[in-house]
């Protein structure tokens, strides 16, 4: 029988209930399944407390064999692609770098629920930085942002790319296969990206957002927007209060929230650690 208890305020639970299909009898009965689902398949090492099943199970609408697969392609994911998801150590001078470079920011306050995350995808240098290290530290970010904050899972989360910069050699970086990778790696976590707003983008916007597009799911194609007069058409979708002073906002400086997130990585060390443990056993 679940110990899980549901904690969060009441339009929270309705909107559980409502939206995600999760009742208190649903939800004890989906853990139990995917429980026992994950006991006999060990080739899955997953973390099988309630709350981590439960990310996957509300992305799915708490359908049972969409959730399955999901769980399975995640855990495979972080077999097959090392590159993001083995020796994350936020003390890695790459690592650390990046981070305080402020690759991928999540924002203090949420908007509508949502938590929000601006991803700075050409604030590194391409000559330097690995693609793969920035999408490392993207997901390490992101990892601990899902511990922290339940309502990540129920309402999901808005993602901001802010293309400001963005050159040849950037684009160079994210070859047909890599951006695959990367739109799998979206449509298969445990939380679920429900708008993806890009900024500061260049006029030839299109063709790269072509390629991505080629492997998204036509629900998340509907989610993409790009923004093409400044800053004006964002703040219609996302409040100013919430913003930092960079965008437009009144929530203080980028560089605290940069701040912040490079804090939080150095101090879970140990929790990385433990968590490269959890991966599929590929045959």
């Amino acid at each position: 029988m679940s110990t899980y208890r549901f904690t969060l305020n009441e339009a929270d639970k309705n909107f559980a209930i409502n939206v995600l299909n999760e009742t208190d009898e649903t939800r004890a009965k989906s853990l139990e399944e995917i429980k026992n689902w994950l006991i006999e398949n060990p080739n899955i090492c997953a973390k099988s407390d309630d709350l981590n099943i439960l990310a996957f199970l509300r992305g799915c609408k708490f359908r049972l064999d969409k959730t399955k697969q999901k769980i399975q392609n995640y855990y495979e994911m972080r077999s097959k692609v090392p590159e993001w998801f083995a020796n994350r150590d936020p003390m890695l001078p790459e690592i650390e770098e990046l981070a305080k470079l402020g690759v991928f920011i999540p924002l203090r306050q949420f908007q509508d629920n949502k938590h929000v995350v601006i991803i700075r995808t050409a604030v590194h240098d391409p000559r330097k930085h690995k693609q793969d290290d920035v999408f490392k530290v993207g997901k390490m970010i992101l990892d601990l942002l899902g511990c922290e904050n339940e309502q990540l899972q129920i309402y999901g989360v808005i993602a901001i790319f802010d293309m400001q910069g963005i050159s040849v050699a950037h684009a160079r970086q994210l070859p047909p296969s890599k951006i695959k990778k990367a739109v799998h790696a979206w449509q298969n976590y445990h939380c679920r990206p429900k708008q993806l707003e890009f900024i500061n983008a260049p006029v030839y916007i299109n063709v790269l957002l072509n390629v991505f597009k080629r492997f998204m799911s036509e629900k998340l194609k509907g989610r993409v927007r790009v923004h093409f007069s400044g800053l004006s058409t964002l703040h219609d979708v996302i409040n100013k209060s919430i913003l930092p002073n960079e965008y437009g906002g009144t929530d203080g400086n980028i560089e605290d929230h940069i701040n912040l997130w490079h804090t939080k990585l150095l101090q879970s060390r140990e929790w990385f650690k433990q968590d490269e443990m959890y991966r599929s056993r590929l045959q």
